[in-house]
């Protein structure tokens, strides 16, 4: 479906909520698309952590509304890094931001890139002195102008798909008996998500043995988080489709002290004890 006109911005950066950043770009948005509803997928990412915006972005992105995505963490602000609009799908969404690998993970998941263009073209842009906040000077006239109607084409010049930046995703690994994992994220609640999926554990018993550093941990296979003990660790499959440490009412990154990006091997636990059956012998009588 291809849509020409677009109604919603759905903005994820590493602005934080304590400077003006954001509603200065959000009220530049509406200054020219005066109807565009601006949605606030976070602004928690920590300051110029790509990987972390990208892995954000990526989990979000199948539950947005059609439209356009704003996204920027951008760290080489001012650099050589390119600023783009990607169209997906025929124009189904555009993604808009900087061209360091923080859009791609999410495009990947939606669909085909079917435009991609660079945002040379300063009729688009607010005129300024500055090269610090591209958010407020080129990201969001442009957004905004994509919803007031005007094509991408012309907001710069074409640039080949091959040509950006990819996304970085970590993979797993097996060593030994190990099953190589990585943090990806720790949310609010201190669940820890890793990358890997129900698959890569199928055929493990109940109970798996993680080591975190020096640290060895049993932790429990689990489908609901009150399922887990007092004092215990849990593992789940999260609302993204992968795996997660948890703990019931506490913080798994805590109890075991664990952060993003750290590694984090798996092997199999024991098979649970089976509790023996008692046979009672009566006499005759």
């Amino acid at each position: 479906m291809v849509l020409n006109n677009y109604s919603t911005v759905s903005f994820l950066s590493d602005y934080g909520n304590k400077d003006e950043f954001v509603g200065v770009v959000k009220s530049v948005i509406r200054s020219i698309a005066h109807e565009a509803s601006v949605i606030d997928i976070t602004h928690g990412i920590k300051p110029h952590d790509i990987r972390a915006g990208s892995l954000a972005l990526a989990r979000a992105s199948q539950y947005l509304l059609p439209g356009i995505v704003l996204a920027v963490v951008d760290p080489g602000v001012g650099g050589d890094r390119r600023a783009v609009a990607i169209e997906i799908n025929n124009g189904e969404y555009v993604f808009v931001g900087p061209d360091n690998g923080l859009l791609a993970l999410a495009i990947a998941m939606l669909g085909d890139v079917t435009t991609a263009i660079e945002l040379d073209n300063p009729n688009f842009h607010i005129p300024t002195y500055s090269s610090t906040f591209d958010g407020r000077d080129i990201f969001a006239p442009v957004a905004a102008h994509l919803c007031a109607g005007v094509p991408i084409k012309e907001l710069g010049t074409p640039i080949p798909e091959l040509s950006l930046q990819p996304g970085l995703m970590p993979v797993s690994s097996v060593e030994g008996n190990f099953l190589v994992a990585e943090v990806l994220w720790q949310d609010h609640f201190g669940n820890l998500q890793l990358n890997i999926s129900q698959e890569d554990i199928e055929g493990f018993n109940e109970n798996l043995v993680i080591h975190v550093g020096d640290m060895v941990r049993t932790v429990r296979k689990v489908e609901a988080f009150n399922q887990i003990q007092e004092s215990e660790i849990g593992i789940i499959t999260d609302s993204s489709g992968l795996l997660s440490l948890c703990a019931f009412g506490r913080s798994a990154a805590e109890e075991i002290r664990a952060s993003e990006g750290q590694q984090i091997k798996i092997e199999n636990g024991s098979p649970p004890q089976e509790t023996p059956t008692m046979i009672t012998i009566k006499e005759k009588p």
